[in-house]
């Protein structure tokens, strides 16, 4: 059985999940101006996560034959069977639509809009090399959702911005990430950023990306009315993204600059609502 599940959290990535996730927390925080009731902090974390399993296991299933001639992904379809993905799918878009409904009618209304959204980023690499943007939509989304699972309204430009600065961060790791994938990109005719303008450009656009996700970063938390607190994590986060942009143009630093320099953004983001939230 544990062999099972570790075959399952590998499957759909499990681990990242620490992508998006803490930046919906950190607009629920920020919406709430402190700690929600216990029914909107579960109701958040299963949306979260059943909105993220669900996509990531629909991406498995739609790219099952392409991963499959990619040497870098063929063993994904060893991991588990097709009918585990399916139901992975079915589980997540549960979550996410039995979360929304815990939360209020808005949530519960749009809940099919969410499933879209990230459903259709799997898509678009058969059609536009602009799929890096679509998936930076898909994540986007979280923050929004947060704040209208705690007000129940839009009423406010602080989830917006928060929104716009992961869509463009995450816009800007996945282009330096799909940069593995470039010779097989063009050899099968999929688009992507990499494959259309190349690597050097590439490595330019993220670089470009992530100074605008820093920049609304920095916004968000003045609009917010934050302090020196999150002023010195802001900081924190320009430097690891500085870091990562040197990383992405060195070919063998690229999984560090993926996975640990994205996590470490994240959980500063959140690190610095919580800190300014709850340590006045």
């Amino acid at each position: 059985m544990a062999s099972g599940i570790r075959r399952w959290a590998e499957f759909i990535k499990f681990e990242h999940t620490v992508f998006a996730l803490p930046f919906g927390l950190a607009a629920m925080f920020a919406a709430a101006r402190g700690m929600p009731t216990a029914r909107v902090f579960a109701g958040v974390l299963v949306c979260l996560v059943g909105a993220r399993t669900a996509a990531m296991a629909f991406n498995r299933l739609v790219d099952w034959q392409i991963d499959i001639r990619n040497p870098r992904t063929a063993a994904r379809s060893t991991l588990v069977t097709k009918t585990a993905a399916w139901i992975t799918v079915a589980g997540g878009v549960g979550g996410l639509v039995g979360g929304a409904w815990m939360l209020n009618p808005l949530c519960w209304v749009l809940s099919p809009l969410a499933v879209g959204i990230v459903f259709f980023y799997s898509l678009t690499k058969r059609f536009t090399w602009a799929s890096h943007g679509f998936l930076g939509l898909a994540l986007g989304t979280a923050p929004v959702g947060a704040w209208l699972a705690v007000t129940g309204k839009l009423d406010s430009w602080l989830p917006i911005l928060l929104g716009l600065a992961v869509g463009l961060w995450v816009a800007g790791f996945d282009l330096v990430y799909s940069l593995q994938d470039r010779e097989f990109d063009r050899t099968e005719g999929l688009f992507s950023f990499p494959a259309k303008f190349g690597e050097g450009a590439a490595v330019r656009m993220a670089t470009a990306l992530h100074g605008a996700a820093a920049i609304l970063l920095g916004l968000f938390g003045w609009i917010a009315g934050f302090g020196w607190r999150y002023g010195i994590v802001w900081l924190m986060v320009v430097a690891v993204l500085w870091r990562e942009s040197r990383w992405s143009s060195v070919e063998g630093a690229r999984g560090k600059a993926f996975f640990q320099a994205n996590a470490a953004v994240s959980l500063l983001v959140l690190g610095g609502v919580v800190w300014e939230i709850f340590g006045r």
